[in-house]
């Protein structure tokens, strides 16, 4: 009709969002403190860790890498392992994570879904927190592209049948979640293997029983998890309470 304004596509939602320097502020800001939402990103941190103890070392990609909070994570746990590059298409978000490295990781403006890297440029790529913003094949197909046969691929996602995810979104409705589409188990390993990623590993994070809103009046008190990071992860159905959940994946040879 005409004067019918058009709804912003997902994509642009997103990227309006992440443009903005104070929600980028704020988004780094959510990483400190006690509440959910630093719990969430402190047992994504040790998930993280956890798959990559028996990674030697070498090139790593952090793709879609946010304020650059893995990347310092990595350069300050590991020191001198992993040759650091980072990419995320919002300018705001690269400029927050090279203030936050300095000239210790290499940080430039790049899409997920179309990369500035050379074929097989890394030993491992990262996609923390990005997946769920993006169309997931083409994604992963570009994670594929980038990674040596045999590289390390670790993806994250929101785990949409958890209990804490289901009653969340059920109490703020969609419009908090406007941009985000998250993956089944099932269909991101169905993902990854069309990319040519085989799954090796699944680990579920932030694992808790508590749901909105009971969770911001518990942890006010109960701090456990930031000293004990593994009691928040888990595998089987026990872990199946985690709020997301990672799963590592290794590049088949030849099929990218």
């Amino acid at each position: 009709m005409p004067g019918t304004l058009e709804r912003p596509t997902r994509e642009q939602l997103v990227r309006d969002q992440y443009a903005d320097a104070r929600f980028v502020a704020g988004y780094a800001d959510a990483y400190a403190g006690w509440g959910p939402t630093a719990r969430y990103h402190h047992s994504r941190f040790h998930a993280v860790d956890q798959v990559l103890r028996g990674c030697p070392g070498g090139a790593l990609l952090d793709a879609g890498c946010g304020p650059g909070m893995m990347a310092r994570h990595l350069l300050d746990d590991r020191p001198g392992d992993f040759a650091v590059t980072g990419c995320d298409r919002s300018a705001a978000m690269v400029d927050a994570a090279r203030n936050r490295v300095g000239k210790a990781a290499r940080i430039s403006v790049g899409d997920i879904e179309e990369m500035p890297f050379a074929d097989g440029a890394f030993d491992v790529a990262l996609a923390m927190g990005v997946l769920e913003y993006v169309e997931a094949g083409p994604a992963l197909r570009e994670i594929a592209r980038v990674l040596r046969p045999g590289g390390l691929a670790v993806v994250t996602m929101l785990n949409p049948r958890s209990p804490y995810r289901l009653v969340e979104w059920g109490l703020r409705g969609p419009g908090r979640h406007t941009g985000i589409e998250a993956l089944t188990q099932r269909r991101l390993r169905h993902e990854l293997w069309r990319a040519g990623l085989q799954p090796v590993d699944t680990l579920y994070y932030d694992v808790t029983v508590l749901v909105p809103p009971l969770d911001r009046l518990v942890r006010r008190w109960h701090r456990r998890w930031r000293a004990h990071p593994e009691t928040t992860v888990g595998r089987g159905l026990a872990g199946r309470l985690g709020t997301g959940y990672l799963i590592a994946a290794r590049r088949v040879a030849g099929a990218v």
